[in-house]
């Protein structure tokens, strides 16, 4: 009889030869069950533990940031060194990812509320969605009890088309936006990620359909850019009108991630990186001459980040807001409609809003090709999107990483080292990759 599961000592695949039949003594058996709201809950929960390492893979592989004491500085170097960070960022990502899809998979198999599993499937499809941008091929489980599993890797094509893709879907038909007052997911979430993920996999034609609900369909859902750049950051402004969906912090739930947070990283409060700031981003804001934006977002002097200016605060972690969203939006366009570049300055006009409380000039007018509009467009989501995670996967998502990064960069390292504890805990099914 399959039970609820709620809390996991270890990983999916490390407990698969222990006992998973863990039951808080007032939950009942999953097939007596008729409310699946505390395991939902789980689902959300356990997304915490991905936030830092996906925040520390974004912008310290890239050129955002940067350890200084050994062997954290090995996000700088495109060679096998990364393997020794299992312990700090790929093992508790990749655990609690499972943990999530896990519980997800417990309310899309037994739960009759359409919301409830709407909800499980955006979780499902987000944290696949996470997985294989950062490591590729990976294990599939769409099975809340089942340990007889296949752990091989799966390709991460299939991935997308079998499974973030469909859940994504499927969470659009059965979703409203009214959780987007308490940081539920929603359907213009879900259609924004959806974008997203076509955007990732390069299917810049069904991008920019979802892409377009998104911004033409924000007012009606209550969704608008913020006014002024601050107030999308920090503990008083989580939830703002320009999220589309954030992963809740509070320092009332104990968070299972065990190290330095995000926050911590970005501000230098973590000896491995005191002063964590890349001045190859503060020349970018220099360079543009993006004089507010880098005011709330580095600190020169300082040499760090500082959107989120303290450690383990209650301050959210944005997965998804608009401004992202029209970026990607203008880069859909860009790619679908603008060969001959007689789009340019309708496409850049998109832009107008998110430079404007900026303080910055359209760049209608400045550039005039495809090529100059996607450069834009590029340089304009570093800028915006700076110290939220995005940097690196931006840069393997669109061909630029060599250019960016000043080096040839071998593609083995445009993703990361799976954990070694889930290649020996499966008994080598599960494989390492290339370069690792």
């Amino acid at each position: 009889m399959k039970k609820i599961i709620l809390l996991l000592a270890m990983s999916l695949f490390i407990t698969a030869c222990e006992d998973l039949d863990q039951v808080p003594s007032n939950i009942a058996n999953s097939d007596s069950l008729t409310d699946f709201e505390g395991v939902l809950n789980a689902a959300y929960f356990y997304q915490l533990g991905s936030v830092t390492p996906m925040a520390v893979m974004g912008d310290f592989r890239a050129d955002n940031a940067l350890m200084i004491e050994e062997p954290f500085p090995s996000f700088d170097r495109f060679n096998s060194d990364l393997i020794v960070m299992e312990d700090q960022f790929f093992e508790p990502f990749y655990i609690a990812l499972y943990r999530s899809i896990l519980s997800a998979n417990n309310v899309i198999e037994n739960s009759a509320n359409t919301t409830d599993v709407g909800e499980a499937k955006f979780l499902r499809a987000l944290s696949y969605f996470k997985l294989v941008r950062v490591f590729g091929d990976v294990t599939v489980n769409l099975s809340s009890g089942d340990l007889s599993l296949d752990l091989t890797r799966q390709p991460a094509a299939d991935i997308y088309n079998n499974i973030i893709i469909p859940d994504l879907q499927d969470a659009i038909s059965v979703l409203n936006n009214s959780g987007l007052s308490n940081g539920r997911a929603t359907q213009i979430a879900a259609q924004g990620l959806l974008g997203k993920v076509y955007m990732q996999i390069g299917d810049f034609t069904s991008a920019e359909s979802h892409l377009a609900a998104v911004v033409n369909g924000a007012a009606d859902a209550g969704v608008t850019l913020q006014a002024n750049f601050a107030d999308i950051f920090g503990d008083a402004n989580d939830l703002n009108s320009e999220i589309l969906f954030a992963t809740q912090v509070s320092s009332s739930i104990p968070d299972e991630y065990g190290f330095t947070e995000f926050t911590g990283w970005y501000i230098g409060n973590d000896s491995k990186s005191f002063e964590p700031l890349d001045l190859d981003l503060v020349a970018a804001f220099d360079a543009a001459g993006d004089v507010n934006r880098k005011a709330l977002t580095v600190d020169e002097d300082a040499v760090r980040g500082i959107k989120y200016l303290s450690e383990n605060p209650d301050q959210d972690w944005i997965e998804l807001r608009l401004a992202d969203v029209i970026l990607l939006y203008a880069e859909a366009l860009n790619e679908n409609n603008n060969g001959d570049g007689s789009q340019s300055a309708t496409i850049l006009s998109l832009l107008d809003d998110i430079r404007t409380r900026a303080g910055l000039a359209s760049l209608s007018g400045t550039a005039n090709t495809q090529i100059e509009v996607r450069q834009a467009i590029a340089d304009e989501r570093r800028l915006e999107l700076a110290f939220e995670g995005q940097r690196w996967f931006d840069l393997v998502r669109t061909g630029t990483v060599d250019v960016e990064m000043g080096e040839t960069v071998n593609p083995n390292y445009y993703v990361f080292p799976i954990p070694d504890s889930e290649i020996l805990a499966s008994n080598g099914i599960i494989t390492q990759n290339p370069g690792y």
